[in-house]
């Protein structure tokens, strides 16, 4: 494995501890605190441009104007020796050294932590402690704790809407978020050929939807979209190959193609994208790509015009 394992660092195989027979299985996360005082400058996030999960908390922060509020440290693509780590040591409040690894967040948190370091982490600068490192729980409370400093009040949770929300978060995680991982990391025939069906069986799924509606919960974006869009994001960048999800590209699905193009021009979401990291991380995974080269290819262009005629008169190039 590699990981923590009684305050202690050990270095391996980032997904072995996560396969079990042949399948890969998730670890659960463990700081899950959601309550926290709104204050400017107090709160960090500690994220990687490669990971999709972190990605979801850089869309959140970008969305509701918090990127003075909250601070960001980006972890370079590759996943080192030590897990993730910077290229130069983060500032991280007056209570904690630097630091240059993320699991020395985990440590200060808990000194005998055990299990895996991850990214996104929430951390707390004033008292010197991880917060929160569960993605759905972090753009959940940057969804909303910080409106009253900022007077942002988008909502992309609203109550109204929760239980369809809820509805394709279910089916997009299993399958799609999830999916193509357990689809890249799959250590048997079997378990990758199931995994890779459900993947493109709920892409389909996704892409009928969008023939005939321009969101997935309702007429508006909300944050089923956007934990979709980050896996639609490094799609055909990273998992078509390094993780073979190749049994059709996303620039293959016209729907789900132009919507992916549509929330990437979404103002601000761009700047947290970085396929260059996205690309070099996926494919330094040593066990799945062993000699370490990064394909040229493909070519992907996230800014060309996306026209949504077929959805009614809201349609358009960014229209809102």
């Amino acid at each position: 494995m590699s990981g923590l394992v009684n305050g202690k660092w050990v270095d391996g195989d980032v997904a072995a501890e996560e396969i079990k027979n042949g399948a890969f299985h998730r670890q659960e996360t463990r700081f899950r605190e959601t309550a926290l005082v709104p204050e400017a400058g107090r709160y960090q996030l500690f994220v990687s441009y490669l990971c999709p999960w972190a990605s979801r908390t850089l869309i959140f922060r970008a969305l509701k104007g918090l990127e003075s509020i909250v601070a960001v440290s980006v972890a370079e693509p590759t996943i080192g020796e030590q897990g993730w780590e910077f290229r130069t040591p983060q500032d991280a409040g007056e209570r904690l050294e630097p630091v240059r690894y993320v699991h020395q967040l985990y440590t200060a948190s808990d000194a005998h932590y055990t299990g895996k370091v991850s990214v996104p982490v929430l951390w707390d600068r004033n008292t010197g402690r991880i917060v929160n490192n569960e993605s759905s729980d972090i753009i959940r409370i940057l969804n909303q704790a910080f409106d009253a400093l900022t007077g942002n009040r988008l909502d992309l949770y609203p109550t109204e809407r929760q239980a369809d929300i809820d509805r394709w978060n279910t089916l997009i995680y299993d399958n799609i978020n999830n999916g193509v991982y357990k689809t890249g990391f799959a250590k048997t025939q079997e378990h990758y050929d199931a995994a890779v069906t459900a993947l493109f069986n709920a892409l389909d799924t996704v892409e009928a939807h969008l023939a005939t509606h321009r969101y997935l919960a309702g007429d508006t974006l909300t944050e089923a979209d956007w934990r979709l869009f980050v896996t639609l994001v490094r799609f055909d960048t990273a998992y078509h190959g390094a993780f073979k999800c190749n049994i059709r590209r996303l620039e293959d699905y016209p729907h789900l193609s132009g919507y992916l193009r549509e929330l990437y021009q979404w103002p601000g979401i761009s700047e947290t994208v970085n396929l260059p990291h996205i690309k070099a991380g996926y494919y330094s995974i040593r066990w799945l790509n062993p000699t370490g080269i990064v394909p040229k290819g493909p070519t992907v262009d996230f800014t060309r015009p996306h026209l949504r005629d077929r959805v009614g008169p809201s349609a358009g190039i960014l229209s809102r």
